[in-house]
This record gives C-alpha cells, sequence and structure tokens, in this order.
C-alpha cells in the first residue's frame, strides 16, 4: 500500500513536472498559432471579397467540404496541452475506480477535464458554443454556478443536513484544533504574496489550505474571477484553485499520514481519551442556531456558507423536517456534486489551464494543506502541556483540523488503529473535522471582508 501511495504521488509531480515544461512550448505554439488563423482569416476574408465581386454564385467543391471538415475535428486542433490535460483527466478517474480516492468527486472532475479538452475550432470572431468559455454554451450556463458562487452554498446545505456536531459539543475545547488548522490558509497567502500574485489571488489560493473545495470555489468567485477588486486587476484562478482544492481534499490518505508519523511518537499515537459524554436533544437544537448567530457576527462575509450550513444542520436536528432534511443531504447535494465537478474540470481547457500560474497554484495548495495537517497536531501537542493526566489529547485528532469531512476523521482512525488496534479514535477526530468546516468558512469571510 505504501508503495501504491508513493506511486500516485510521484505520478503526480511527474503531471506538474510535463505541464510545466510545455508552458513555455505553449506559449509559443500559441503565437504560431495565432498567426496562422489570422493569416486564414484574411485568406477566407479575400476569398469571400472575391466571390462576392464575382458575376455568379461561388461553388464548393467536395474536396473543399472534406477540408473544412477535417479543419474543425479534434485531431487538427489539438495541441500537446490538450493531450496532457486528456491524461490528467483519465488519471483522476483512475484514482477514483482503482483507489477509492473521493470517487463522487474524482469521476465527475476527471470526466469534466476530458470533456474540456476535447480540441474544437477556435478562431476571433467564431463562437461555436462548444466550449465552458464561449457565451451562449450549455458549458458556459452551467459554469455560471461557479462563477457565481451559487454551487457552494447548496454543497454546505447538504453538509449540515448530514453533519452530526454531537462530538464538538460534547468537547468544545476541541474546536480549537479545527482553528489551529487554518494556520495552513494565512501561512500561504503570504507564499502566493512572495511569488508575485496580488493580494485577492493571494487570498483565494490560501483557501486551499483549508481542504475545502466548496470554500475555495465561494472564494475565489469574489476575489480571482478575472474582474477588479478593490482597485486591483485580477486573473481568473478559479479553475485552478478549485482543481486543487479537490486534488488535495481527495488525497488526503496519501498526504497525511506521513506528516502525522512525522510529527508523533509511538507513545502518543497509542494514547487514549476518555469516551465523548451524550449530547441531550435540546443541545443539539440549541447548536446550529446559537452557531449561525454567533461565527455570522463575527465574519459576515461567511453568511453564505455558514448560514445554509447551519440551516441543514437545523433542518436535520429539529425531527419536524426529515423529509427536507433527506433531500437536501442525498438528491440535492449529488446533482449539485455532479454539475459543479464535471464544470470544474471542464475549466481546466488547455489554452486557459496550463499556465505558470496555475503549477504555482497547485505547489502552493500541497504546501498549505501539509502546514495546515501540521498545524493541527503541533497545536494538539501544546494543549497537552496544560492538561491533566486525564484529560489529554491524542495529537493524530490535530490533523482533522482541516475540514475535508470526513475523510480526515478517518486517516486518523486508520492511523491510531495501526498504533493500537483497540482504540478508536474516530468520533473524537470528528469534533475538529467538522469545527474545520466551520473555521475555514469563518476564514474565507474574514479574507473576504478584508479585500472587497
Amino acid at each position: 500500500m505504501a508503495m501504491k501511495k508513493a506511486l500516485t504521488v510521484i505520478v503526480i509531480i511527474g503531471i506538474l513536472a510535463i505541464m510545466n515544461a510545455i508552458v513555455v512550448q505553449g506559449d509559443a505554439a500559441q503565437a504560431y498559432e495565432t498567426v496562422q488563423t489570422e493569416e486564414s482569416i484574411a485568406k477566407v476574408s479575400g476569398d469571400q471579397e472575391a466571390s462576392n465581386n464575382s458575376d455568379g454564385p461561388r461553388s464548393y467543391s467536395a474536396m473543399e467540404g472534406i477540408k473544412k471538415f477535417i479543419s474543425f475535428t479534434g485531431f487538427a486542433n489539438a495541441t500537446p496541452g490538450h493531450l496532457i490535460m486528456l491524461l490528467v483527466g483519465l488519471f483522476f478517474i483512475f484514482l477514483a475506480i482503482r483507489y477509492d480516492y473521493e470517487p463522487l468527486l474524482l469521476i465527475p472532475i476527471g470526466t469534466g477535464i476530458i470533456i474540456g479538452n476535447i480540441p474544437f475550432f477556435q478562431a476571433p470572431g467564431v463562437n461555436l458554443q462548444l466550449g465552458i468559455y464561449q457565451e451562449g454554451s450549455v458549458l458556459n450556463y452551467l459554469y455560471y454556478g461557479v462563477t457565481k458562487g451559487i454551487y457552494p452554498p447548496l454543497i454546505f446545505l447538504g453538509i449540515g443536513a448530514m453533519t452530526d456536531f454531537s462530538s464538538l459539543i460534547s468537547s468544545p475545547r476541541l474546536v480549537i484544533l479545527g482553528a489551529a488548522a487554518q494556520v495552513g490558509i494565512f501561512m500561504t497567502l503570504l507564499g502566493a504574496l512572495v511569488l508575485g500574485f496580488n493580494l485577492p489571488e493571494a487570498a483565494s489560493i490560501g483557501i486551499i489550505g483549508g481542504a475545502d473545495g466548496p470554500t475555495a470555489i465561494f472564494l475565489s468567485s469574489k476575489l480571482a474571477n478575472g474582474s477588479i477588486v478593490n482597485g486591483v486587476q485580477t486573473q481568473n484562478l478559479i479553475g485552478p484553485i478549485a482543481i486543487a482544492a479537490y486534488s488535495y481534499m481527495a488525497l488526503v490518505p496519501v498526504i497525511q499520514p506521513p506528516i502525522m508519523r512525522l510529527l508523533t511518537s509511538k507513545r502518543e499515537r497509542v494514547m487514549r481519551m476518555k469516551p465523548p459524554r451524550s449530547v441531550s436533544k435540546l443541545e443539539k437544537i440549541t447548536f446550529p442556531i446559537v452557531g449561525l448567530i454567533l461565527t455570522t457576527f463575527i465574519s459576515p462575509g461567511a453568511l453564505p456558507l455558514l448560514g445554509m450550513l447551519f440551516f441543514g444542520n437545523i433542518l436535520k436536528e429539529s425531527g419536524v423536517t426529515r423529509r427536507l432534511a433527506d433531500t437536501a443531504k442525498a438528491s440535492m447535494i449529488d446533482i449539485v456534486t455532479i454539475l459543479l465537478g464535471l464544470t470544474v474540470g471542464a475549466s481546466t481547457q488547455a489554452d486557459v489551464f496550463i499556465t505558470p500560474q496555475s503549477i504555482l497554484i497547485f505547489v502552493l495548495g500541497a504546501v498549505s494543506f501539509m502546514v495546515a495537517t501540521a498545524g493541527g497536531i503541533l497545536f494538539a501537542k501544546v494543549m497537552n502541556l496544560f492538561l491533566s493526566k486525564e484529560n489529554k489529547i491524542n495529537p493524530l485528532i490535530g490533523a482533522s483540523g482541516v475540514s475535508a469531512v470526513p475523510d480526515s476523521a478517518r486517516v486518523v482512525q486508520n492511523e491510531g488503529l495501526k498504533a493500537d488496534p483497540s482504540n478508536h479514535l474516530l468520533m473524537h477526530a470528528m469534533a475538529p473535522n467538522v469545527s474545520g468546516v466551520i473555521g475555514s468558512a469563518v476564514a474565507a469571510g474574514i479574507l473576504l471582508s478584508f479585500m472587497l
């Protein structure tokens, strides 16, 4: 298994290296294609003008029709970038099927990458309404839910309807671990600034450290959408940021375990924690209402996300809206996940996606995720310095402070079982895991209030 995980990481690094290598070639090829396109348009315009000045109607030969057909095929318009991205899409699908890495995310995204990188004829003034960036295309309409931040709150509604906050309510001190894991967001923000991204772009890239795809899409749709933000012209980085965030969410079982083993000793990994206390129904109903008011008063910018998250949980815990809760956590979230994954994948159109900035975002995303994991573990060890022996925390659960729910908590459970097959940490890990969801949304709201 370790060999398979190592191979996965090596393949990802190889793909990034190949993408980096073709960026320069792609720029030169694009410049050449632009010249060729301009010459073709000029020739077509000349032929059309000659046709208009002729005495009779112009007839097209069968050979001209065949040539035109060929010029519109994917074979005639394919570039090395398209082929690379097609391989990336296939690799995502392979990871989902072979290793069961977040198949509900990677299969829609991988298929979307393939759809978005089927080559088709593109030229100035020509709109075939096929690509996701071409106005009037079906994909463009579906992508509207990403660019306007519509899909992420709907995802949060479904997450709220399926989340049990009992572990967090029973051990409120563990919310600190969810907050500590958000250090990856702000460290990555500083790193992005050093690498030349402007402040709104850096804030959008930093949120990848929260390991929360919907939050990353929501923030980048506001701050890095290619428009002017607070007087600063931004690039459209929604696609690279979304792909990076979801990729690292899916690779939680690959990225986190080595960091967890590196930062903890055998003695720490076998630490046992007191069982969480039982939580009353009144507490379960009160928590989302108090949480909604408190978090949105602190961070009003996160209202679309946190409002829907806690609304979904109220539907679940009230006990009188079971049908609405079932719809939110099943049919609705499945439909939105399909649309979100497909359109995010399709946004990786080679001529837009393969840039030096995209590669930097992937590197920064990996670093931010590692920093967030390490931050949660180290803070748990710091907390233990001030806790009595019977209240000490197993540092492994600090890794679940990133908001990849419930994958990070499952990774903690698996690592705990490897150290001690009778030590179950899942319920303890769920507390910082769900607090990480809230923490990343609060962080996004704070960043949004600073940038706008």
